[in-house]
């Protein structure tokens, strides 16, 4: 009998670990993101004058867009309040200032918010009795990974909690305040909260980038013939080996303090959010740009950029003393004699990690100064290994010369920064890469031995490195060439200007509907169905085309996505236009694209009422959006759906995927579950 009780329980106990473990599988695989808290408070200016005072409390990871977004962006913040309700609006609502960017998939300047942002809208009392006031927030945030659909949240104001107006300049609420905080009804369902922390993988970057370009910097003319001069004092100054070790890495040690000091001053000067701003305005790139192509003219030998001798010469004296300080000199020293060489690569390098923000150009720094502090220290440490090294030569000017043509790349890189701000159309697409393509192919060029600069030594054959390396360049440059005719160039993405900004968005001769695409004109499409990206036909709306994929037999995709979705941009223009994901979008599967931030309104007929927050829908976006959190139990985009002509899922839907492979299996694996039915 107790065993038969046992059997019965344990059979039961792994039903139910079965059902909870499915649960919380369902939970992660679809949440429904609500990752900003909005709270309002008011301040008292006189007996007829308030600010309504609206605080936006944003989860690590996400941006809220401001009230100010260029044309075709992402959705804006707005606000609206109660019309004719006893009082009048004084101005617009204000906003801080923000985080500005030039966002490479919207190709524009667009000022979002992080971790928190406040909102002041003044109003003038014409009821002096009136004792509260309405009004509605509509806004959309993104993450690393996925965009949220416009959202409407209530707001309410209690004027008789209003605290006298604070001069705080910052985004603080006085604990006075706190305390009379409205909290406003959330329109939209609760969410489960996703606490994932902020992704270190630019700051990595970073890290890489300014490893190699230390360790570029190290095999320039400047800096490599120090090596062995430099080591040799130490072992002569070290009485013991010991001694010697300890020597060489207060050395390296003072290389690298050197160098972190520089990226606190410019980030002490500046400041992260300075920078910012700056990495976006069109002096400051115009500037960079002159900058670059001076610092790039000087590497290919025209002139020499140097500090003054004065300079070196005090800190060698300082170096004579020895000791600790002594060695802090030398590595200062180094830093001195050697910057016609790495103040190029170090400025280039502290203006790209700075506008990164936070300690961005530290970790830049950090990594520039290791690669340049560990042969130092290293071969002090083992003087052996000085017999190991190359000698110097000409292949010392060859790396500088190749470093000056990289610089002179880039500078056009900011040159297409102010032109896109502008929009002036004249760096456009292919101009850009023509100037790209002459760069890379001069380089290769010269590497072949084609083209002689100014302080070349003579040279009677090639290296096999240098030869690897023409060869290299070489190829990325014939890599290049079919963008002027339309190739996405995904190996330089976010370099060039994209598609759209360009003399023929699709090549060269080529439009989007005729023989040079498609073969195709509108009057052959289905009803409701265009031509979506890379010209697969694709529908905007659910019935139409569900209809179509009856009428065809073959499956559905549905691709809940948004204007404003900048990781949807990234998966059509990264991995859609895999040929083997591309060969399937167009011909094995029926596209649906749902726009969730479609902002037309819905048509008169349909009154839809929100089973959410018991609202009526306005836009078609907003349609979409509600049938994605009901059906699917999940609010991101973009978030992919593979289902059969009886709308039953085929497999579990997907969100951002940005690896080919796993995207492509994905789908190879429901057309083909939809095919063995």
């Amino acid at each position: 009998m107790i065993l038969k009780l046992s059997n019965r329980f344990f059979k039961r106990g792994v039903k139910y670990l079965l059902f909870l473990i499915l649960l919380i599988s369902a939970k992660v695989d679809a949440q429904i993101y609500d990752p900003v808290n909005w709270s309002t408070s008011v301040e008292k200016i006189s007996e007829t004058e308030f600010e309504l005072v609206i605080n936006a409390q944003i989860e690590p990871g996400w941006h809220l867009y401001s009230q100010q977004v260029p044309e075709n962006g992402p959705i804006p913040t707005s606000f609206s309040y109660e019309p004719d309700a006893g009082y009048e609006l004084v101005g617009n609502t204000l906003e801080e200032e923000g985080r500005t960017i030039n966002d490479p998939v919207f190709n524009m300047v667009i000022t979002f918010f992080e971790n928190q942002a406040e909102f002041r809208q003044r109003i003038k009392l014409t009821n002096k009795s009136l004792k509260s006031i309405q009004g509605e927030v509509a806004f959309m945030v993104c993450d690393d990974e996925r965009c949220l659909p416009p959202t409407y949240v209530d707001l309410e104001f209690n004027l008789s909690k209003s605290v006298p107006l604070t001069l705080n300049t910052g985004n603080e609420i006085t604990k006075e305040q706190e305390s009379q905080v409205s909290k406003p009804k959330k329109s939209s369902e609760t969410a489960i909260a996703d606490t994932r922390k902020q992704k270190k993988k630019g700051l990595w970057t970073i890290f890489i980038i300014a490893f190699f370009s230390g360790f570029a910097a190290l095999l320039t003319p400047c800096v490599f013939p120090m090596i062995p001069m430099t080591v040799s004092f130490f072992t002569k100054q070290s009485k013991t080996r010991a001694k010697g070790i300890k020597n060489a890495l207060i050395y390296g040690v003072s290389i690298v303090v050197i160098y972190l000091f520089l990226g606190g001053i410019v980030t002490w000067i500046f400041g992260a959010s300075a920078l910012n701003a700056l990495s976006t305005n069109i002096w400051f790139n115009l500037i960079f740009f002159i900058i670059l192509v001076i610092f790039a003219i000087s590497f290919l030998g025209a002139f020499e950029i140097m500090l003054p001798n004065s300079w070196a010469n005090k800190v060698d004296k300082q170096a004579d003393n020895g000791g600790i300080i002594g060695i802090f000199f030398m590595g200062l020293a180094l830093a001195i004699v050697s910057f016609s060489c790495t103040g190029p690569i170090v400025g280039t390098l502290l203006v790209e990690a700075a506008s990164k923000g936070g300690i961005a150009p530290f970790v830049g720094m950090f990594g520039f100064s290791l690669a340049l502090a560990l042969p130092f220290a290293l071969f002090a440490a083992f003087p052996g290994w000085l017999n190991s090294l190359p000698k110097s030569g000409g292949w010392l000017n060859t790396v500088k010369v190749v470093l000056g043509f990289l610089e002179l790349a880039l500078a056009f890189k900011f040159l297409s920064n102010a032109d896109l701000v502008l929009q002036l159309h004249w760096l456009e697409r292919e101009i850009f890469l023509a100037i790209w393509i002459t760069i890379f192919g001069a380089m290769a060029f010269y590497l072949f031995g084609k083209i002689k600069l100014p302080h070349d030594s003579p040279l009677d054959h090639i290296s096999v490195g240098r030869l690897s390396l023409g060869l290299l360049v070489m190829a990325f440059t014939i890599y290049m060439i079919p963008g002027l005719w339309g190739a996405p160039l995904q190996l330089i993405s976010g370099f060039p200007p994209a598609m759209n900004y360009s003399e023929s968005p699709y090549g060269v001769g080529y439009t989007k509907l005729g023989s040079g695409a498609t073969g195709v004109t509108e009057k052959d499409f289905p009803d409701g169905a265009h031509l979506g990206p890379h010209d697969i036909l694709a529908f905007t709306d659910y019935e139409k085309g569900l209809a179509y994929a009856k009428q065809v037999n073959k499956p559905v995709m549905i691709d809940f996505t948004g204007h404003a979705c900048v990781n949807c941009r990234k998966m059509e223009e990264r991995v859609w236009s895999d040929p083997a994901i591309l060969q399937i979008l167009k011909n094995d599967i029926v596209l649906i694209s749902l726009y969730v931030d479609d902002k037309r309104k819905l048509p008169e007929d349909e009154n839809i009422i929100s089973e959410i927050s018991g609202k009526k829908l306005k836009y078609i976006g907003q349609k979409w959006s509600e049938f994605q959190t009901l059906r699917y139990k999940a609010n991101a985009q973009p978030f992919y759906v593979l289902m059969d002509l009886e709308e039953r899922n085929l497999l579990d839907p997907v969100g951002y995927t940005p690896d080919i492979e796993e995207y492509l299996n994905w789908l190879k694996k429901g057309v083909k579950k939809f095919q063995e039915k």
